[in-house]
């Protein structure tokens, strides 16, 4: 995995084999970085990056200069792996919280600019997000919600995305409060 723009464009990252994981593929994450670069001045903006994994999607958000960035994974190999990045990196406008995203998501009190969630393609009750984070007060006023999930995934609550995008077996689905 690289890091395809910003001030750490062209960093690879070497997470362990072992952590179970399913990054964002480079083609993916180009095209979605292409489509926010083209709506969003990234330096003041407060991301989430839920289901966080390598933390592959939040080096290209702290890359391009996010304001803050909060980046929540429930296994502990991949937080460790994330907070070793960042110290290598120099980054201090991030943080790794050691949660579950449902949890998280329920519990937190603070504002987001931007939250996206990459949950496990075979986590069944994923579809369940949109809804848990458009009912909750984590997205700021004009606040997006991107939700990655398999292509062929089908279930109405896509159904009330303002957008989507395909990448092959990648789509990405943007939501926001009505």
């Amino acid at each position: 995995m690289r890091i395809i723009s910003g001030t750490l464009r062209g960093r690879t990252l070497h997470p362990p084999a072992t952590l179970p994981v399913r990054p964002t593929t480079d083609f993916a994450k180009e095209g979605l970085f292409n489509i926010l670069e083209t709506r969003y001045d990234f330096s003041g903006l407060h991301v989430l990056d839920l289901f966080a994994g390598t933390g592959n999607i939040s080096f290209e958000f702290i890359s391009r200069g996010v304001k803050y960035l909060t980046a929540v994974e429930l296994n502990g190999k991949c937080c460790q792996y994330i907070k070793s990045q960042f110290k290598l990196f120099g980054i201090e406008n991030a943080q790794v919280i050691s949660a579950d995203a449902f949890r998280f998501v329920k519990k937190s009190a603070a504002k987001y600019d931007i939250i996206f969630a990459d949950p496990p393609f075979e986590m069944l009750n994923s579809v369940t997000l949109p809804d848990l984070i458009l009912n909750s007060e984590l997205l700021s006023e004009n606040g997006i919600f991107i939700f990655e999930h398999a292509t062929k995934l089908k279930d109405p609550v896509l159904e009330k995305a303002f957008e989507k995008r395909k990448y092959g077996n990648v789509s990405f689905s943007f939501f926001r409060k009505s």
